[in-house]
Formats: C-alpha cells, structure tokens, sequence
C-alpha cells in the first residue's frame, strides 16, 4: 500500500534562480569526466558506496546482491545530469529524479534513455512534489549549499521520505578549511569546478542542518566525511567533516 505524501505548503520555492541558470550552462557537461563536473566522477564511486551499504543495513539488504534494493522508491532531489539516480537505478531502486533546471532534466533523460535505464525525471523543486507518494529514500546531495532557504528546503524534502524511510545529504562546511579547500583550492588552483561554482557564505554547518533535520521530525544516524588523498588521487569516507560531509537520517 503506498504512503500519501503529506504537502509541505505552499511557501516561497526554495529554488535559486542565479542556482538554476548558473547549472543549466553546464548541463551539456554532466558526463565528461574530465569537464565541469570532474569532482563528483571522481568520489562518485565512494558515494555510491555510502549510499548503498548504509541503505542495505537500514533496510536488511544484502548490498552485494542482484538488484538489492528492487522493491524500494528512490527520490534523487537535484539529480542534476544523473550521475548518482543511475546507479542507483542498476541496484535495483525505482528511481524518480528531479532538478530545477529544464536543461539539467534533459540531459539527464537522453542518458538514461541511451544507457537502458527506466528513470523517470522530472523538472521541479521538492515541495512542488506534493502529487507523488512519499519515497523509502531520499537522496540530496551537493544541493542544500545552492538553495535560496536551507530550512524550508530540509522542511520540503524531509515530507518527501516514508515513516521507516532515510534521507542522506551531503553538503560541503562552512569553516575556514571548507574555505581555503573547498572554494580557493578547487576553484582557483586545482581549477576542479569553473570559478563561482560555491558561495562559502551558503556552505552548511553540521550544526545547522542537523537542527533543520531535527525541526522536521528526522532522527540523524550517522555523519561522516569524505576525503580526498592528494597522495593517491582518490576519495574515502572519513571521521573528517571540516569541508565534504554526509548524513544519514531516519524518519521515524
């Protein structure tokens, strides 16, 4: 039976519109992995792999099966050129993604559609959801530092997840260190992302988002950080929150 998804009001959308056009420039890029988005190929594989473990021992799964998570509705919120609701979908989940750029969405639905996936995307912001049913996951990751309303965005997504169901974020700090790495270094001397990609004034204290999370009814889990070894060239999941972080959260 599925599980009405309560509205979230009708309040102001949480969606930035200089956000949305600064994306949708870059939406032919999604799936270059030496382009734009370089970054998020290159710790998406340490990211499917939080999701994935965290999500099988939540929901009794063997995370090493054929489709282990078949059964089970994913939200992918700011899915962007779909490079996580992809893999996701391969795992077994009904996925459906969403993002605010008309650009981003298409981009997103050419790939699927030529990689064999049945993603359904949609453009949209999550508390312009209020006609689907609420999902057993729901995934937000590299948004809440662009959105216009960090609290009413946490608000809109958290009435999106299932009682029983997890929402993760990940987002990036705002310390001196998500600063020097998180915007000089990636921006201007490693050149990972174009200049302008991060406002540090927007990054997120786990503070903060855990408040926001725990206004909205949600109990958090885990909080873990993901590194990156200069040395090796690589990212791993680490104790380190100061600039990339993650959280797990439950509704219950």
């Amino acid at each position: 039976m599925n599980t009405s998804l309560p509205a979230p009001g009708n309040g102001p959308s949480t969606a930035s519109p200089e956000e949305i056009a600064k994306f949708s420039r870059l939406a032919d890029t999604w799936w270059d992995p030496a382009g734009a988005f370089k970054p998020l190929h290159k710790f998406n594989p340490e990211r499917v792999r939080f999701i994935r473990d965290r999500l099988a021992r939540h929901f009794g799964r063997d995370p090493h099966g054929d489709a282990p998570f078949k059964g089970l509705r994913l939200l992918d919120i700011g899915c962007g050129g779909g490079l996580i609701a992809e893999p996701m979908a391969r795992l077994g989940f009904d996925v459906t993604g969403v993002d605010a750029s008309e650009d981003n969405i298409k981009t997103a639905s050419t790939h699927a559609g030529r990689s064999g996936l049945p993603i359904a995307y949609r453009a949209g912001t999550p508390e312009e959801l209020t006609d689907l049913d609420a999902f057993d996951t729901v995934l937000a990751l590299e948004v809440v530092e662009h959105v216009a309303d960090v609290s009413a965005f946490v608000n809109a997504t958290t009435a999106l997840v299932k009682p029983g169901g997890t929402l993760i974020l990940a987002t990036l700090n705002r310390t001196a260190k998500g600063f020097l790495l998180g915007k000089i270094a990636a921006e201007y001397l490693l050149r990972w992302v174009p200049a302008g990609t991060h406002d540090w004034r927007k990054f997120v204290r786990p503070s903060e988002l855990a408040a926001a999370l725990r206004q909205s009814g949600m109990v958090i889990s885990e909080m873990a950080g993901l590194s990156f070894d200069l040395a090796t060239d690589s990212w791993r999941i680490s104790r380190d929150i100061d600039v990339n972080y993650m959280v797990l959260a439950v509704k219950p």
